[in-house]
């Protein structure tokens, strides 16, 4: 019997609601170049880009929605009788408008900033610059967008890696199966043998084969069908 559901989840759950993903031929890093705009070098040589770069996606914000996919995955946590956590690459808030209240950002949040000298997280709608101040110390210029960079750790890995060991389902949605550390969780997965470990994906990822089930399709319309199937039982 199903206790505890661990749900991985990437661009391509996003994708529907017409958030841009990164890897596709017109995806972001089609458009922008990552050393620039998603590295600390990046950031260092000219923070103004990375300002520039992370306020267009924030305040893209505002014109997209939660789609059918990020609501049945709320209604799982709502309405399943054990544990359910996602675990999101993404940096969009799109889980929590969409009513799921225990999620982590690995990757961090489009909707926070970081103190680069403390490490202090705060709420942020508006745009960033480097003559923005910090909330608590009033300090300019050491405010930098609360997203995980390439060549960066992501966050929260030992409460992940707690989750996924004590588990007995792994779903990995909308995921490229190519950025590590995430990739390689339901590799995690199938030594341990302990979980169910299943694939949604509009087509198969890198480690497809790893996975015991697979399911592909569009996200809005696979998702919902399995969390039906799920609280069914």
């Amino acid at each position: 019997m199903t206790e505890r559901i661990v749900i991985l989840t990437g661009a391509g759950i996003s994708a529907d609601s017409g958030v841009d993903t990164f890897r596709d031929p017109n995806g972001i890093w089609a458009k922008h170049n990552v050393e620039d705009v998603a590295t600390p070098q990046g950031f260092a040589r000219n923070p103004a880009r990375v300002h520039e770069f992370y306020n267009g996606r924030r305040r893209g914000l505002g014109s997209v929605q939660p789609n059918a996919a990020h609501r049945a995955l709320a209604r799982l946590e709502a309405e399943f009788p054990g544990e359910v956590l996602v675990v999101t690459q993404n940096v969009d808030d799109l889980h929590a408008r969409a009513g799921s209240r225990n999620v982590i950002h690995m990757h961090g949040e489009l909707a926070k900033v970081r103190n680069a000298r403390t490490g202090q997280v705060f709420p942020w709608q508006d745009d960033l610059s480097v003559d923005s101040r910090c909330p608590v110390s009033g300090e300019a210029g050491v405010l930098r967008p609360h997203v995980v960079w390439f060549g960066e750790m992501p966050l929260l890995m030992n409460e992940i890696a707690a989750a996924l060991d004590a588990c007995d389902l792994f779903a990995s949605i909308g995921t490229s199966g190519n950025v590590y550390p995430a990739a390689g969780f339901v590799a995690e997965m199938r030594t341990l043998g302990l979980a169910h470990t299943v694939e949604i994906n509009l087509e198969p990822s890198q480690g497809a084969s790893l996975f015991a089930e697979q399911i592909y399709g569009r996200a809005a319309e696979t998702v919902p069908a399995w969390v039906d199937r799920i609280l069914r039982g």
